[in-house]
């Protein structure tokens, strides 16, 4: 099994460990904290972090003679930014049959980069839907380590897919590199690609239960996998303690993938309004990425996607959104996904204002990307409100978030695990 990123983190500067030293305190002074829960906003408060943790909040809380001092000056203080769908291996040019260009370790090289663009675009938390190579799972142990710097990873590895079908054995051409390990047909086969993703370290199991938008050869109305052999692969991460992601457009998988239990389903672009009661009933996550479309239609020929694919999202843009609307208005879990890659990595923050054109108030789109990601990754504990014992991960703007949610698209303060990777407060 190729492995790539030890090659690329060779190849790097040694990056300073972003876990700060036991004991060492950083104290942010004069913030405007957002509680994401409620929209209620405290202002003058401080928050002390203690070895990468919230360790106390309130306007009288000080810290030691030695802590590092940073003064926020009113700024609004939210906790980091999730997104709940991304490829950081993939690049936004590299579209159609230019992918068949981009190896493995390419693919790596580039997930660096972009692991950085987009940590300080305020995204502290994404759950990666897919790589080849696994090279997301190096990835995020590179992270991890304090050889590269980017958001922590909740990693996929390769997505799972039928012979022919979107997740990466779509193409007919004879790129057998590309594509080696991700089909599976039959229930045990597909049993035996979540035991080989867990193997290699993925912390949560994608499939692909219908076609793509960006895969040749496949249509969205069309199902991937039986649910015979969609329940093969929930039964299967369940036994390993992996939560599960569909990718599915059309009806008829998605039925399939609610009737298998999935966690979430991606795009969820034509569910209908019985899966959508199904959803909200089993509390299943619809990850609807509202904000592709508008790069796609615009910008996506001259990025190299193919004509089958713009008529494809020409299909399905629109009717995704009312989709998302009759979504919000019954109350379903929303997540925040973007299917960054798709589009360039660093502006995941431009589905926000997407998010409440379609229906959403500036509030529970904020909460899609906190609270509602958090409890979908299974790290409610960890990320999502700013609360004593949680990861001091933060983002902060100078303008509130609650009146106006695109000031997120331009973060001036961000710090995950209590290290600072950008403040221009003062700017």
């Amino acid at each position: 099994m190729l492995r790539t990123l030890g090659a690329v983190a060779a190849l790097t500067l040694t990056l300073p460990n972003p876990a700060l030293a036991d004991g060492h305190q950083t104290l942010l002074e004069n913030a405007a904290i957002v509680d994401v829960e409620t929209g209620n906003i405290r202002r003058g408060q401080n928050v002390l972090i203690e070895d990468g943790r919230i360790a106390a909040i309130g306007s009288r809380i000080g810290a030691d003679s030695g802590a590092e001092r940073i003064d926020l000056d009113g700024a609004f203080l939210l906790p980091g930014l999730t997104d709940s769908h991304v490829h950081l291996t993939s690049r936004a040019d590299k579209h159609g049959l230019r992918r068949l260009t981009v190896s493995t370790p390419r693919a790596a090289i580039s997930g660096v980069a972009n692991a950085k663009t987009t940590l300080e675009a305020g995204f502290t938390t994404v759950r990666n839907l897919g790589a080849p190579g696994y090279a997301d799972i190096d990835l995020r142990k590179a992270i991890d380590e304090g050889e590269v710097i980017g958001p922590r990873i909740v990693g996929a590895g390769q997505a799972i897919s039928i012979t022919g079908g979107h997740c990466g054995d779509a193409t007919s051409l004879p790129y057998e590199d590309q594509i080696k390990g991700r089909a599976a047909d039959g229930p045990w086969a597909a049993r035996q690609k979540v035991r080989e993703n867990k193997k290699y370290g993925a912390d949560v199991i994608k499939f692909c239960a219908t076609g793509g938008v960006l895969s040749p050869n496949t249509t969205i109305n069309a199902q991937q996998f039986t649910l015979e052999e969609m329940k093969a692969i929930t039964d299967e991460a369940r036994a390993l303690d992996l939560k599960v992601a569909v990718h599915a457009h059309g009806p008829r998988g998605i039925q399939s993938a609610l009737d298998a239990g999935v966690d979430s389903v991606e795009h969820a672009s034509m569910i209908t309004d019985a899966g959508i009661a199904q959803a909200v009933e089993q509390g299943t996550y619809l990850s609807m990425d509202v904000y592709v479309s508008d790069y796609i239609l615009s910008e996506g020929e001259a990025a190299g996607i193919l004509e089958e694919s713009l008529a494809k999202e020409r299909q399905v843009g629109r009717f995704q959104r009312e989709r998302f609307r009759v979504a919000v208005e019954a109350g379903a879990n929303i997540a925040f996904g973007t299917d960054a890659g798709v589009y360039p990595h660093g502006t995941n923050a431009r589905q926000f204002s997407k998010m409440v054109e379609w229906g959403m108030t500036p509030l529970q789109a904020i909460q899609a990307s906190t609270v509602g990601n958090a409890d979908l990754f299974g790290m409610s504990d960890e990320i999502g409100t700013i609360t004593v014992g949680k990861f001091a991960d933060f983002v902060a703007v100078p303008e509130n978030p609650l009146d106006d949610v695109s000031v997120l698209e331009h973060v001036d303060f961000v710090m995950k695990n209590g290290a600072v990777y950008k403040n221009t407060l003062a700017d």
